[in-house]
């Protein structure tokens, strides 16, 4: 059975909702304004990772040599390490490692492939500063799922090490909408549309084609992939982005556990300050990691 908060959390994002006519600049208002509260004991501070201004997001358990790279969604065009700083430390307690939350550029200013160039760099500074690849997990919320997943694609085809593992939550993964939950879960979604993802992905193609595998990763070669923790939520209108995904993965023999939760909104996981099944699923990840790591 849902939780009480759940209904209160999609009742909020229900009155106020997209419309065309909103700005950008609006918009990431909105977003600045949405930020979570961390959990008692979490800390946080700046650091340049690679040219890519970021955040060391931690909890009393986490451990130096074991990280999380954290990829923020927002369609591409809004979003930051501040903005998501809670469920980042949500996770970092729940993993046990210390959380790199980056700041990639943000379209319509950087258009592709800006934000999959600064999510390569600060991978690549963690190897530089000594972290081993086989102590990271890489995951992000939407627009940072489908980072998630590009970095992979990306580091095989440069033959780099790959991390231990990915968790791509509610991941944006096809550009071009045409997933048919488009349509089957448009009247019960509380906040993503095709529309509203139709116009962000025009704005960080800037034309480039959307079945360029870097910015869709769905259209990639997934052969040799690391695990994959996919958590998505049936009620999204982007379901079908994870669910096509996991299949295609599987496919080329990857691991892949896809976790289809019920009545669960886009990007559920940031709420973890307020709704138990965010926290649940917060700590879902944290399993997945000392799976992959330990």
């Amino acid at each position: 059975m849902a939780s009480a908060a759940l209904g209160e959390i999609v009742a909020a994002i229900r009155s106020n909702p997209y419309t065309p006519d909103k700005s950008v600049e609006l918009l990431r208002q909105e977003t600045a304004a949405k930020a979570g509260t961390p959990p008692a004991g979490a800390q946080w501070e700046l650091v340049d990772a690679g040219g890519v201004p970021s955040e060391w997001i931690r909890m009393p358990s986490s451990r130096s040599n074991r990280v999380f790279l954290f990829i923020h969604g927002g369609g591409y065009y809004r979003g930051s390490s501040q903005a998501t700083r809670s469920v980042a430390a949500w996770i970092a307690g729940a993993t046990a490692a210390t959380v790199l939350s980056i700041n990639y550029r943000l379209a319509p200013e950087n258009p592709f492939p800006a934000a999959i160039d600064d999510t390569c760099a600060s991978y690549r500074w963690l190897l530089s500063a000594g972290v081993a690849a086989e102590q990271i997990v890489v995951g992000g919320v939407s627009a940072g799922g489908g980072l998630t997943l590009a970095l992979l694609l990306a580091l095989k085809e440069g033959g780099e090490p790959l991390p231990a593992g990915a968790v791509p939550m509610s991941a944006w993964t096809d550009l071009a909408q045409t997933g048919e939950s488009f349509s089957a879960n448009a009247a019960v979604d509380p906040s993503i549309s095709k529309e509203y993802l139709d116009r962000f992905a025009a704005l960080y193609l800037d034309g480039a084609d959307p079945q360029t595998p870097l910015a869709s990763p769905v259209h990639g070669d997934l052969g040799g992939f690391p695990p994959l923790l996919m958590q998505v939520g049936t009620v999204e209108t982007m379901f079908d982005d994870s669910r096509v995904f996991a299949a295609k993965a599987r496919a080329a023999g990857v691991d892949v556990t896809l976790e289809e939760w019920p009545e669960m909104f886009h990007g559920w996981q940031g709420s973890a300050s307020r709704l138990p099944e965010a926290r649940e699923a917060v700590a879902r990840i944290g399993e997945f990691y000392r799976r992959v790591v330990d």
